[in-house]
């Protein structure tokens, strides 16, 4: 069973920076693409932003241009930094991986969310 833990949430004050990171409980080439998703109370999860296992990168227009998203496979770990940070980017933040299985069904898995406020 595939296990996703995610660390490095945080209290953080508007215009900081917090990185978060997800480490899988097996190598992440095995999986076609991460991510971060997030869900503010009272709200839906939404797409933060992916990244492929080639290292292609897409994110919400909300986030584009404060964070990216990174990937070290020797670490089976998946980065994602947020800089100039806003209150609005106040949420659980989880981590998302996405693979097929051997019937050829796309698979998702979930870590346990971090929470990251943004408040001064």
């Amino acid at each position: 069973q595939v296990q996703l833990a995610e660390s490095g949430g945080g209290l953080v004050q508007p215009g900081g920076s917090l990185r978060l990171s997800c480490a899988a409980s097996e190598s992440i080439r095995n999986f076609n693409s991460m991510g971060w998703y997030r869900q503010a109370p009272g709200k839906q999860r939404e797409l933060v932003g992916t990244i492929s296992a080639g290292g292609d990168t897409n994110f919400a227009d909300s986030v584009k241009g404060r964070f990216t998203i990174s990937r070290s496979n020797a670490e089976n770990t998946v980065y994602l930094q947020m800089n100039s940070l806003k209150p609005e980017d106040t949420a659980v933040y989880y981590c998302n991986a996405k693979k097929k299985d051997a019937w050829f069904r796309a698979v998702d898995y979930w870590g346990q969310g971090t929470q990251v406020t943004v408040s001064s």
